[in-house]
């Protein structure tokens, strides 16, 4: 593995790889807790699969852009490290799967080479940060959000204040009001606005806060509804350090920003960001609006006519995949992808596409398609033709027979059901028996294999999430939660979709033509999905799918899962990577308390003075939390970590601070983090872990005398 490094030009990322080999060798041997070295891989992109031995690569790709020489370096990646399979998300990332875990730093190292990384594509860290795949060519933006998108990526790429957070963080940047990267599930979602004030216009952004789906969704709220342009990136750094610092760590499934918002408001939320601006490492960031250079165009611009085989295809897939841009005869055009699906060597093959036809660079979408660039309108029939050579040319890109899916149990731990076999089922239903609806961008399906979403079910005019039903003979059923009424309206108006009945996995076909029947007749004319469903209400469609929902005649198929063969379905938790130790978790956390101050002290060399700051604020917690731990007081946020070492430690007279441990601590947020300021905070981090240590020495030498 060592032979990687001589590749890597960027002595940060080398150090960030080389540290990952470490600790997988460090973690196989047995010498590293297996929490913390999941915790250390997730934020390095490498997820653990259901099958054993093997991982999900993410690769982290900020708003989706990529090139076709990027494009070429991850299908190289996944030949040679997993199955040729390049897998699209929902966050505009792409995934491989089945990679050994000790080739993982070499598998990041070649994808380094071209710009592309691994690092905070899992974890819980500041996500892939998404943007509408239009943005740059909407007719109907503002602005392009697409800087913005970028330069948020880069300043919260390693960032310290977003490293080891209770749980994730996701921020996505609309290009206008339709909100088609859905902003309102997200923790910051930002549109962009425009005013004028005399005579000169002002970009800002609308900002809301606290979105989220999962199995308890949120809609997020507005937060601002201007916020100037160069606020944008430090309102996001308050609000995440508020997010650290009282975000819940020991319930997972209360530790998003949005139950953090629920528990205090809104309100409060801004106010205890705007207590953290004296803090942050930049009072105003000015994004450069050119940073991602001009778009390098096709070579050839010359395309005669050229015949077409299916004109009634072409014709649809003009309708449906391709839209005009607002830059004067060019145009867009979208690939449908079946579950979000692309082997490697037609990656390639398309790759070779975009270079003749489009611009160099595409976008991959929300829904796990991709977005072509800048093609001429002669050149149209020409993609057309190459495309449809490779199956890339189907019509009904976002419609109601492009069915977005996440991985489900083909691969991931968290999965309970089959999601993309039940996808594929009833994108064959919609093919087969209502073919019109290729032209339907109102009714939207979504499914994922458990409920935390990562299928969109949660916003779906029709979702379904995996899950399971007990028999009375105690065997287990694969089942589908079916969900109606979420939406996204022309005007960027969301609703979130409403549980309505659990029913067997293989009755999914029937539920969507019983669906998809009584709309077809009993709509009022022009009435969308989500009002018809809002009208007729929960009950009306709980009654209309009852039947469907009876266990008493059970068939022997539904046992089966799809894409299972006859193979009796079970729930499975999914396998660890390889057996963890006992260690002693509170001299690891001291280790972790030097490991800070150490990186506190190698920022500040750097003149990097704010992230040398919240190193040692790091080192402060992370020290102080260790003493709690050896007398087994239990604490849930960072700030309770403060409370509690005052009152078990200070006020008792173990440890004497000017004022109380928390003043002290939290000079974080009360000083610009100048050069002076970081020193003397960083000498009092070590001055405290120094004590700390005294503490933990005679605490142990007291236990061993006992």
């Amino acid at each position: 593995m060592q032979s990687f490094r001589t590749e890597i030009e960027n002595p940060i990322v080398e150090k960030d790889i080389i540290e990952l080999e470490r600790k997988i060798t460090l973690y196989q041997e047995g010498k590293v807790d297996e929490d913390k070295f999941r915790s250390l891989r997730l934020a390095r992109g490498v997820y653990g699969q259901r099958q054993p031995g093997v991982q999900m690569i993410r690769i982290k790709i900020p708003f989706g852009r990529l090139s076709t020489r990027q494009l070429r370096r991850i299908a190289d990646i996944s030949d040679e490290y997993s199955n040729g399979n390049l897998h699209a998300t929902t966050r505009q990332d792409i995934q491989i799967h089945y990679v050994k875990l000790d080739r993982a730093p070499e598998l990041w190292a070649k994808l380094e080479q071209d710009e592309l990384t691994l690092r905070e594509a899992c974890g819980n860290t500041v996500r892939n940060i998404t943007a509408s795949a239009k943005a740059g060519v909407d007719p109907h933006e503002p602005f392009d959000v697409s800087p913005y998108a970028y330069e948020m990526f880069r300043y919260f790429l390693r960032n310290p204040i977003c490293q080891e957070m209770g749980r994730k963080f996701k921020i996505a940047l609309s290009s206008s009001e339709a909100d088609s990267a859905f902003a309102f599930i997200h923790d910051v979602g930002a549109i962009p606005k425009v005013k004028t004030e005399e005579g000169k216009e002002i970009r800002g952004f609308k900002v809301l806060v606290g979105g989220g789906l999962g199995a308890q969704p949120h809609m997020a709220q507005v937060a601002y509804e201007f916020l100037p342009e160069d606020q944008l990136i430090p309102f996001t750094e308050a609000l995440l350090r508020v997010f650290d610092r009282h975000g819940e760590r020991n319930k997972r499934m209360k530790a998003r920003m949005k139950f953090l918002m629920a528990q205090i408001g809104v309100d409060e939320l801004l106010r205890l960001a705007e207590e953290e601006r004296p803090g942050l490492k930049s009072q105003s960031y000015v994004v450069d609006r050119h940073i991602l250079g001009e778009v390098a165009m096709p070579e050839n611009r010359s395309f005669g006519e050229v015949p077409i085989a299916n004109q009634e295809k072409y014709q649809s897939w003009r309708k449906t995949n391709v839209f005009e841009q607002k830059q004067k005869d060019y145009y867009g055009v979208h690939l449908r992808l079946v579950t979000g699906d692309l082997h490697s060597s037609k990656a390639r093959q398309l790759a070779d596409i975009v270079d003749q036809y489009a611009a160099s660079d595409f976008r991959i979408t929300v829904n796990q398609g991709y977005l072509l660039r800048f093609v001429a309108e002669e050149a149209l029939p020409h993609l057309f033709n190459a495309l449809d050579a490779i199956g890339l040319a189907e019509p009904g890109f976002d419609s109601t027979a492009d069915i977005t899916t996440c991985p489900g149990t083909d691969t991931c731990n968290l999965g309970i059901s089959n999601s993309t076999g039940t996808t594929k089922v009833l994108e064959d239903v919609i093919r087969d028996n209502f073919p019109d609806l290729v032209y339907n961008n109102d009714i939207k399906i979504k499914i994922s294999g458990c409920p935390n979403s990562c299928g969109q079910h949660g916003i779906a005019s029709i979702g379904f999430h995996g899950s399971s039903i007990r028999t009375k003979d105690k065997r287990v059923v694969p089942a589908l939660q079916v969900l109606f009424g979420g939406s996204v309206d022309i005007n960027g108006a969301g609703r979130i979709a409403e549980k309505v009945i659990k029913v067997p996995s293989k009755r999914a076909p029937q539920i969507l033509k019983t669906v998809l029947n009584d709309y077809d007749l009993n709509a009022e004319e022009g009435e969308y999905f989500a009002d018809y469903y809002e009208r007729q209400g929960k009950m009306y469609f709980y009654q209309l799918l009852k039947p469907l929902a009876d266990m008493e005649n059970l068939q022997e198929d539904e046992y089966y899962d799809w894409g299972h063969g006859e193979e009796d379905f079970k729930v499975e938790a999914g396998v660890g990577e390889c057996a963890g130790v006992m260690i002693d978790l509170i001299a690891t956390l001291l280790l972790e308390g030097e490991e800070k101050l150490s990186w506190a002290g190698e920022a500040f060399e750097e003149a990097a003075y704010a992230d040398a700051v919240y190193h040692a604020y790091n080192a402060f917690i992370t020290a102080a939390k260790s003493l709690l731990l050896s007398e087994d007081v239990k604490v849930n946020t960072q700030a309770s970590v403060l409370h509690a070492f005052d009152e078990h430690f200070v006020s008792t007279g173990s440890i004497t601070f000017e004022g109380s441990f928390e003043e002290h601590v939290m000079q974080v947020n009360k000083h610009e983090p100048t050069e002076s300021f970081a020193n003397h905070y960083i000498k009092s981090a070590a001055d405290f872990l120094d004590k700390v240590k005294t503490i933990r020495d005679r605490q142990v030498n007291e236990q061993v005398e006992a």
